[in-house]
């Protein structure tokens, strides 16, 4: 079970790594990370297993935050209408992405990040993923069409996989400047990463 000391954080090597690919089909070391980035991310959205175990809650979760170089991510997240979207991701890639950008008004956080950072980062409102997504055991290879939060979830995490924190993406001058063709993300109740 991975647990808040397991998280790679901030200033760590690893988290600014060349991610590879991961090797098709699963090797038995690859699906055991996948699940336990799973396991993760359900056991921190219980309020009881949170607290129990001191779990920070997640919505997403890379694998070089567990300290594995290569291109997994999960996302299990409410989108801003209340619905749940589970993405267990293997070599995932973003095909396309629109102009039109849309950003947090609560800011963005990150398990591996133990400090508050303000500002808005601005990400593509709509993208395109071509992925093979995990489920129990077998690989279902998929084109995904995300918007909204979801979107900006897995913009987040997709990040882990080229090196780079939500941090680096904050205009240190103008840290909530907000661009004309970008409009925040409209939550009932805002879940912040």
């Amino acid at each position: 079970m991975i647990l808040m000391k397991d998280i790679i954080k901030e200033g760590n090597p690893i988290l600014r790594g060349k991610n590879l690919d991961v090797e098709l089909p699963l090797q038995e070391s690859d699906e055991k990370a996948i699940k336990s980035m799973i396991e993760y991310l359900i056991n921190s959205q219980n309020d009881e297993l949170a607290e129990k175990y001191h779990l920070r809650p997640g919505v997403g979760l890379a694998a070089p935050q567990i300290g594995l170089n290569k291109k997994m991510l999960v996302i299990l997240a409410n989108d801003e209408d209340g619905n749940m979207h589970f993405y267990p991701m293997i070599n995932p890639k973003l095909l396309s992405y629109s102009e039109e950008k849309t950003y947090l008004e609560s800011g963005e956080g990150c398990l591996s990040v133990d400090r508050k950072v303000d500002g808005y980062i601005h990400r593509a409102k709509r993208i395109t993923v071509d992925t093979y997504l995990y489920d129990n055991g077998k690989l279902l290879h998929v084109k995904l069409r995300l918007k909204n939060y979801i979107a900006v979830v897995f913009q987040h995490e997709y990040d882990h996989l080229n090196g780079v924190l939500f941090v680096d993406r904050i205009n240190t001058n103008h840290p909530f400047e907000v661009l004309p063709n970008s409009t925040p993300v409209k939550f009932k109740t805002c879940e912040k990463k």
